[in-house]
């Protein structure tokens, strides 16, 4: 079985962190997991979904993903949304610089983004949604 999703997770977390913009945001602090006292800001990656792409030439996946911007700042939501916007900047239609070993990453779309106040009532959530088509 191709193992789309974590091939596509390595390649989101690497154009990221290769990314200027995104790095002056939050620099490394992009997790699949973050550390129980993590720093704000943070992205930390969200649901992976893989769907096979039925074809009688290759083996292909649509993968629709989204990225979580978790923030804490006294300026409320806008610094969700500016490191929401770098993401976007970052990933969107950005195929020819998105490196997934062993697949072509066919399509890479921003679909949906939304940014809301987090639970704990201190905290801000961007989620981004991508849809990707990864052939392979």
């Amino acid at each position: 079985m191709a193992d789309y999703a974590l091939a596509l997770q390595a390649g989101i977390v690497k154009a990221l962190r290769e990314d200027a913009a995104v790095s002056a945001l939050v620099g490394a602090r992009i997790y699949d997991e973050p550390p129980q006292m993590v720093a704000f800001p943070y992205i930390r990656l969200g649901g992976i979904e893989p769907r096979p792409v039925r074809s009688d030439c290759a083996s292909a996946a649509r993968v629709t993903f989204s990225i979580e911007v978790h923030s804490r700042p006294t300026s409320g939501r806008v610094e969700a949304t500016r490191i929401a916007g770098a993401v976007v900047s970052a990933l969107n239609e950005r195929e020819a610089s998105m490196a997934v070993t062993g697949y072509k990453v066919v399509r890479l779309q921003w679909t949906t983004q939304t940014t809301a106040r987090s639970d704990d009532g201190q905290s801000y959530l961007a989620l981004i949604a991508f849809d990707a088509l990864l052939d392979g």
